[in-house]
């Protein structure tokens, strides 16, 4: 086995712990989705084979059935390898998640995948996939404390000074308000964009960005920081300045005016701090968003998983699932997001033409970091077939099939090339997902 554990992957070594397989398969349902594999060992993946793989295969559904609530139905099948069987369960993302496992009953059995570790699921995040199941967002949910008056009216103005005018009407439109038992109240989303401070920070203590600097490439030694407490509209320029502040690295010297350059792309800087903002889980307590810049890069750390079904492949790929409706469209009205799901794709392509690594995107706990590195990158090593890719790929992009003809291979091994160029930053994927017949392939390099 080549493959590792991951978000959707898993191995077991034998069905001697029931409970375990079936906190994963909950895991898988209630997040991703993923594979989990029976005749490998977890930790050296060492494929041991199972030896009755039809009665394993009996009794694994059987237990599924028996043990998950609500049900799920997952595939479940034999796989032959090299002389031996192995039993493969995949699950599917569940549209009526949060499952749990029956015997620890639906407070404390509910499991999220969290890298290649189950996580139990804690209050919270059990009632976020409810409203998630349920088609709403925790920043459209009103707040009945508080009158419309607690919106702050200039700072709405401001925002959208040399954009459009807003009226009263709009601010129901974009959800800043929301009618409730006969009359408007703010939504969460709409305090934490535009609500005055006395109110915002009171329901929402936790919700503001920790900025640092730091002498070298860890934590030891910071040299600055700040504390940005202001709404999220104006959080985002607050962040950039403390960035900007901190990432000029030598200038260009013209024949009138010097111009001063950044280590890093603004595009790059700007994507990585909307999306933080935009993605943050807000119910989390104790938990801001976190920016850390370093010698030799810049973090930017928001609260929450990603959102239920995605994986950061899907995400690298462009297929996006926004966690709070109510800040992406403010977000979106006011030019911050231009287009839904094409961030990270424009944050990569930001680096790579600056010569910078592509983005690294990781899950680390109940978080989701975003690194973006100062230190050139080296050109990945092509081959042959790799290079007649590149040229067969005109600028405004082109789809597999086309390709395909242009090489000579077929669409199947075209497909398996793409993806592994797109994997190295080599091309970009831009697409509603792995299965858009529109899908396009561009040069990032």
């Amino acid at each position: 086995m080549t493959r590792t554990e991951g978000k959707t992957l898993e191995f077991k070594r034998d069905l001697s712990s029931p409970r375990g397989v079936l906190r994963s398969l909950v895991a898988f349902a209630n997040t991703a989705g993923g594979v989990l594999v029976i005749g490998v060992e977890d930790g050296t993946r060492h494929v041991r084979g199972v030896p009755d793989a039809f009665d394993l295969e009996e009794r694994l559904a059987n237990l599924v059935s028996d043990t998950i609530a609500p049900r799920i139905v997952p595939d479940i099948g034999i796989v032959p390898w090299r002389g031996t069987q192995l039993v493969a369960v995949e699950v599917y993302p569940s549209p009526t998640r949060p499952h749990h496992v029956r015997q620890e009953g639906p407070d404390n059995g509910v499991y999220v995948r969290v890298g290649s570790t189950n996580r139990r699921a804690d209050a919270d995040l059990i009632a976020e996939m409810r409203r998630y199941a349920q088609g709403g967002s925790y920043d459209e949910q009103a707040t009945p404390e508080y009158g419309a008056g607690a919106i702050d009216l200039p700072a709405v103005a401001e925002a959208y000074s040399g954009i459009r005018k807003i009226a009263s009407a709009d601010l129901e439109t974009l959800r800043v308000v929301t009618p409730h038992q006969g009359r408007l109240v703010p939504t969460v989303g709409g305090l934490l964009l535009f609500g005055r401070d006395q109110e915002r920070l009171q329901l929402f203590p936790d919700a503001w960005i920790q900025a640092g600097r730091f002498l070298g490439t860890d934590k030891s030694l910071i040299v600055d920081q700040a504390e940005i407490r202001t709404n999220l509209v104006h959080a985002v320029e607050d962040a950039l300045d403390f960035v900007r502040k901190h990432s000029l690295h030598g200038a260009d010297i013209g024949p009138v005016r010097r111009a001063d350059r950044w280590n890093l792309p603004p595009v790059a800087v700007r994507e990585a701090i909307v999306n933080a903002v935009a993605h943050a889980d807000y119910r989390q307590h104790g938990a801001p968003i976190r920016i850390a810049v370093f010698d030799d890069r810049l973090e930017v750390e928001n609260p929450g998983l990603l959102q239920f079904g995605l994986t950061v492949d899907d995400i690298r790929r462009g297929v996006s699932k926004l966690r709070n409706r109510v800040i992406g469209r403010v977000f979106h009205s006011l030019r911050l997001i231009e287009q839904w799901g094409s961030g990270i794709q424009r944050m990569t392509t930001a680096c790579l033409d600056a010569g910078l690594p592509p983005p690294d995107l990781e899950e680390i706990g109940a978080r989701f970091r975003v690194t973006l590195w100062t230190q050139g990158a080296q050109l990945p090593a092509l081959d042959a077939r790799d290079r007649a890719i590149l040229a067969a790929v005109p600028t405004r992009g082109a789809p597999t099939t086309a390709i395909a003809e242009a090489i000579g291979l077929s669409t199947r091994a075209t497909r398996t090339r793409l993806l592994r160029l797109v994997d190295r930053g080599v091309l970009r994927e831009v697409g509603s997902g792995p299965r858009d017949p529109q899908r396009r392939y561009f040069r990032a390099l």
